[in-house]
Formats: C-alpha cells, structure tokens, sequence
C-alpha cells in the first residue's frame, strides 16, 4: 500500500485545477478541498452585505464579520464531489457566476481572510490523504506537501475554457470579458502582498495548454504514486 500524502496544487484560474483535483482524490480515495470555493463564498458573503462592488471594498465591515462566516463541504452522492455551503445554505453555483470571479481576487487579497481560510485548510489536511488546489496551497498551507504541482496555459485559453463553462450554465457572457476577467486575476494573484501566487521551487510546473484531461490525468496519477512510495 503506499502512503497517505498531501498534494498540493497551484495555479492561475481557469487552469483546471479543480477538474484534476477531483480526479486524482477520486482515484485515490483522497479528500478534495476546493479552496478557491471558500474564497468565493466570502466574496459572496461581502457582495450579499455590500461590502463589495465593482467600484468600492469596504474591508474594515468584512474583516469585523469574518467570526460570522461560516463554511462547509457537504458531498453530494449525486455529483459525486463536495459542494460549499455558506452559513448553512448551498451557494455551489451562485459563487461560479462570472459576478463573483470579478471580484474574488481583490477578497482573497485582505491578509485576514486569508488567515481565517489558512487555518481552516491546514486543520483538512493535518491526516494527509488529501488534495487541495488553490494560489498558495504548496508555498503557504502546505510547504512540505509530497507532490506540489503548478498548473499553467495561456490566458486565452484559459479564457475559451471559463467562457464556454459560463455558457453550458446558462451566464449570458460575452468571450472579452472573461479574457479581461482572466488576465485582471492573474495581475492581482500574483501581486498582493500576502501569499501571491508564485510557484514552489519543488512544485513540477503542468503546462496543459494543449493536454486532453485524460492526458493531463494520466500524468499526475504516475507523479502521485511515485511521490507517496518515496
């Protein structure tokens, strides 16, 4: 049997990483943490509250609520994955709406939310067995994760793959917003001053930019065996 280990994934948006992290845990009888979900169901929360808007971010008003805000995974059979909860409540498609991705990185960017949802994914994964992707699962949450992967591809790639997403849903979105979207979070991900995106000197870089998920799967699985029989 090889050993429970901690796989770390990282990346810009709309790079796959959650599509790869839930196969890879589905495989390996692993737990899946979405932390980009948590992110978002934050920003939900400040959206909800009028905290945030495209044009003003009153931080002050979300950090003094940050104690009421409480998130959770529920697996859904279904689905066959988790889905967030919000304060009870399943906010699993309204926090994937093109809405919220606008304002995401600019939540994700206050040191204090980042603090509340850092701690909460390091307590997940403190029995190991588990994948997580996000910005800074392998340099911050988990620096001595066995396998760390950093997942990259063009923006506009990236960008074909969100918008087509958006529109199977029903979103009503035109192809150079999202681009903008795209290449906005890349500028804020990796220049905020706590915990930007960077990759991790010992993380294995996944351009996939022209992989099939299949392909792309097939790939980590064998870097993921090998990691957990070092």
């Amino acid at each position: 049997m090889d050993k429970k280990i901690t796989i770390a994934i990282d990346g810009f948006s709309s790079t796959g990483k959650s599509t790869l992290a839930k196969q890879l845990a589905s495989h390996l009888g692993y737990v899946y943490v979405d932390t980009g979900a948590m992110y978002r169901a934050v920003t939900y929360y400040a959206m909800e509250k009028g905290y945030i808007t495209t044009d003003s971010f009153n931080k002050e008003e979300l950090i003094a609520d940050l104690p009421k805000i409480q998130l959770q995974f529920k697996f859904n059979e279904a689905l066959g994955f988790a889905e967030m909860y919000l304060n009870g409540n399943n906010v699993e498609k309204i926090i994937r709406t093109l809405e919220v991705s606008r304002l995401v990185s600019k939540v994700a960017a206050v040191s204090e939310v980042r603090a509340k949802l850092v701690e909460q994914q390091k307590q997940m994964g403190a029995d190991k067995g588990i994948v997580m992707d996000g910005r800074d699962i392998g340099t911050v949450v988990f620096p001595d994760a066995e396998l760390k992967l950093y997942m990259i591809a063009s923006a506009e790639t990236r960008a074909k793959r969100r918008y087509d997403e958006l529109l199977q849903k029903g979103e009503n979105v035109e192809f150079e917003d999202v681009l903008q979207n795209v290449k906005e979070r890349d500028s804020i991900d990796s220049s905020r001053a706590d915990s930007p995106l960077v990759k991790a000197d010992d993380a294995i870089e996944i351009d996939n930019s022209d992989m099939t998920i299949t392909e792309q799967f097939e790939k980590v699985v064998q870097l993921a065996h090998k990691a957990s029989q070092l």
